[in-house]
């Protein structure tokens, strides 16, 4: 539930975020009851992805971020977010202020990237790692096809982590998530 969720919703803001579509309730896209966010724009093409729709940068509509918080707001039910895809790191800026926002309301943030966690921290870009700094899970990786196993949890292919980002940052290695189902 929103700590604070008798807040003054956001009216109006100028950052824009590429929206791909929304999922306002989801129990499959992270742990709890979530808010799901898919962006526009992937550069991967990953062979059987189960969202191709979102892969073109110029297709999807403009959202602000005040639009998306009045909406996560809006439902106090919400345990968390989920940034999906398309690719979330190709739109760090917008989703780091919407990222900010999500947290100081107390909410479970989880991001998916086709990059692994290596590779989003080679790129030595301050914003990504701040948005890296702000996520709770991150499930990283290319889909494999011929990985695709639909008995995991919160990934679609074997070679994908979902990866504890708070005991990472704790333990300063790479700790991966564990839920009960697994």
């Amino acid at each position: 539930m929103n700590k604070n969720s008798d807040k003054t919703i956001i009216k109006s803001d100028k950052m824009t975020i590429k929206v791909c579509g929304i999922e306002p309730e989801s129990i499959v896209d992270g742990p709890g009851f979530r808010y799901v966010l898919f962006v526009q724009g992937c550069p991967h093409h990953c062979p059987g992805c189960h969202n191709p729709e979102s892969w073109a940068k110029d297709a999807g509509e403009e959202m602000t971020i005040g639009e998306i918080m009045d909406e996560i707001l809006a439902n106090p039910n919400l345990g968390g977010i989920t940034f999906s895809g398309g690719e979330p790191f190709e739109q760090v800026p917008a989703l780091l202020e919407l990222a900010k926002l999500i947290k100081a309301e107390g909410l479970h943030l989880m991001g998916y990237s086709g990059y692994t966690l290596e590779e989003l921290k080679d790129r030595h870009d301050e914003e990504t790692d701040e948005l890296l700094g702000l996520l709770d899970m991150l499930v990283d990786g290319r889909y494999i096809e011929k990985e695709r196993n639909l008995t995991l949890v919160y990934r679609g292919s074997e070679n994908q982590r979902v990866i504890d980002m708070n005991k990472t940052r704790e333990e300063g290695r790479i700790v991966l998530y564990r839920s009960e189902f697994e």
